[in-house]
């Protein structure tokens, strides 16, 4: 009956939580944050996630939370024009069964944060930094850096792209550094062009960069992402960086998806990092979850809802396997290794041939996108917007 220890309050961790608190299994969910809280913007929220809301019981409070978009818009950033969109409309929230949508990740978390809360089984603790664990096949001890351990049943490491569980358990070095950095930026809807206020994820796709914008927080604002590839080094999360080092990836993109530009401010740069597919995430009763457990680039925008896949289908094999921690965990494993490596590996070959090719290369993509239909494009997506990830159970 020990509680369930989560290392990490991220979006992947209290979900994990709220998971287990649905079938009536506590956790303490330590988090090395002063506060609990996402930093960032917006992000995309395709079918499969709304799924995972609904599987948790916070379907609501997220369709609360969300602007519906009409549609994915393609627009080549060295002409101008559009190249393909792809309609969501209501023949699309036919198909899967929910709408794609986007959200301020920080409402999101919150709405997240108070359905756990509510349950009376979740107890978060903030200021706690987890450096390693121990077990003996009974439980799992966590160690936070100056704290008193923690006994629990099992623990998932929910902790990130540099999970010191991670370390412990696959020792596996750093993350692989893209060479690929973003910017992010918001913008009150009165100063976004008015031309480009458009009710879509729109991606201005470029050689080697492009330029992401969507409405948020009932049309208050625009999230504004844009990336290009200045092959550095080293890591770099949430730096502010000014106008001017932004611009520098943009200089040969079209003036119209350059004026965006113009009224961002408090630009942050993030150093795009992911790693290669892993085979195993779990140690007897630990397992990895999330970004700890998969990180993939931003291209497919699937990183939120393959970690709340995780906490669905976790929760799900805790309840399949009553009693036997380390058979449920070994079946999570199973079961979502391969769909988050097919989601790490196209989000990989998206950025090379979708969003950032040039010459040929873009011709090509150009040719194939605009030659399928909207029921073509909902086809190719079924594997992945069609349900919570559960196929293999």
């Amino acid at each position: 009956m020990r509680p369930v220890i989560i290392a990490g309050g991220g979006i992947g961790g209290i979900a994990t939580a709220l998971g287990l608190a649905r079938s009536g299994r506590a956790s303490i969910v330590v988090e090395q944050a002063s506060r609990i809280g996402e930093i960032g913007a917006g992000i995309q929220l395709a079918p499969n996630a709304f799924h995972c809301f609904d599987a948790l019981g916070v379907g609501d409070q997220a369709r609360a939370e969300a602007v519906f978009i009409d549609k994915l818009r393609l627009m080549d950033g060295l002409t101008g024009d559009e190249i393909v969109h792809i309609p969501l409309d209501q023949p699309f929230r036919e198909r899967f069964g929910n709408p794609y949508a986007v959200v301020h990740r920080a409402d999101l978390h919150m709405a997240l944060v108070e359905a756990a809360r509510n349950t009376g089984l979740v107890d978060i603790r903030t200021s706690h930094r987890v450096e390693r664990y121990d077990q003996d096949g009974a439980a799992v001890r966590v160690f936070c850096a100056g704290r008193e351990p923690l006994d629990g049943s099992a623990l998932i490491g929910a902790d990130g792209l540099r999970s010191p569980i991670r370390a412990q358990m696959l020792a596996d070095g750093d993350p692989i550094v893209s060479g690929h950095t973003t910017y992010r930026s918001v913008i009150p809807v009165e100063r976004m062009p008015e031309d480009l206020r458009w009710n879509a994820a729109t991606l201005w796709a470029g050689p080697k960069c492009h330029i992401v914008h969507y409405p948020l927080q009932g049309w208050k604002m625009f999230n504004l992402v844009v990336t290009y590839h200045n092959d550095v080094e080293e890591a770099v999360t949430g730096k502010p960086v000014p106008v001017e080092e932004v611009m520098r990836g943009f200089e040969h993109i079209h003036p119209r998806a350059q004026k965006i530009f113009e009224h961002g401010t408090n630009w942050k740069l993030w150093v795009l990092c992911d790693r290669e597919p892993a085979e195993r995430w779990v140690d007897g009763r630990v397992a990895l979850l999330g970004d700890a457990a998969h990180p993939m680039l931003q291209y497919f925008a699937q990183g939120a809802a393959m970690a709340m896949e995780d906490a669905v289908c976790l929760a799900h094999m805790l309840d399949a396997h009553a009693g036997d921690v380390e058979t449920a965990l070994a079946a999570y494993q199973h079961n979502r290794v391969p769909r988050t490596a097919h989601v790490q590996i196209d989000s990989r070959l998206i950025g090379e041939y979708i969003y950032h090719p040039a010459g040929a290369k873009a011709l090509v993509r150009n040719q194939v996108m605009t030659s399928l239909s909207p029921e073509q494009y909902y086809d190719r997506l079924e594997w992945l917007y069609g349900g919570t990830g559960l196929a293999r159970a």
